[in-house]
């Protein structure tokens, strides 16, 4: 949880985790406290509490990471640490366009398989990620599938690895205002994403079917469509 002081408390993923304890944040600038660290200058001070929640489970073999969007932060450092133990990576990559896509180099450098899809056809291949994915899932069996993103893509991967009876895990974003699961905001179902998440399987998702990409939360808590 990073802290703005006179602006909000934002959920952060780390982008880097370094072995000398040095980590890293990765911002789009979406809103009134993010906008406020874009602006921020060497020195100023900001506040983090945490880490909250848990982590990806890492496993060996085969495995896909799937990622869109700002959902690239989590995946990146995931990466880096599944290269120690898997016998093979495919990224993929999805986004809109060219623009929207960032840390390439530096899968780049630790993920030999790097499939980038664009909707406008800007960059990479042309279409939708999970499309790609599942023409690559059909054809070679994977030990797990990660993915982050926008949730109707990880609902779309949820479905697949379903079918395929491949393992799941994804990491949620919800609307998270204290972080240690007393304040509910964050509610899907029976689960906290902030506690009993952000990462969940796909065995834990299948008891929230009634509302994972289908429904996300408000500031007052009602429910509003994707």
């Amino acid at each position: 949880m990073v802290w703005v002081p006179g602006v909000d408390e934002v959920p952060m993923s780390l982008s880097s985790i370094s072995v000398d304890g040095v980590s890293s944040i990765t911002v789009a600038d979406v809103g009134e406290a993010t906008k406020m660290l874009h602006q921020k200058k060497v020195g100023e001070v900001v506040g983090v509490r945490g880490p909250y929640g848990n982590g990806f489970a890492l496993t060996g073999g085969n495995v896909m990471i799937v990622g869109g969007g700002t959902g690239l932060t989590p995946l990146v450092p995931l990466a880096e640490n599944l290269v120690k133990l898997s016998s093979k990576i495919v990224f993929m990559v999805g986004a809109k366009t060219r623009d929207d896509i960032f840390f390439l180099d530096r899968i780049g450098t630790v993920v030999p398989e790097v499939v980038v899809t664009t909707e406008d056809g800007s960059y990479g291949l042309k279409g939708i990620v999970t499309e790609l994915a599942e023409q690559i899932l059909e054809k070679q069996k994977f030990d797990m599938i990660y993915a982050c993103g926008p949730e109707q893509m990880m609902f779309k991967m949820f479905l697949l690895a379903k079918r395929l009876n491949t393992p799941f895990q994804a990491s949620l974003e919800r609307y998270i205002r204290c972080g240690i699961g007393i304040c509910g905001s964050c509610c899907m179902g029976e689960y906290r994403i902030c506690r009993d998440g952000p990462v969940f399987s796909g065995e834990q998702l299948g008891k929230v079917r009634n509302e994972f990409g289908l429904f996300k939360r408000e500031v007052d808590g009602s429910k509003v469509n994707f």
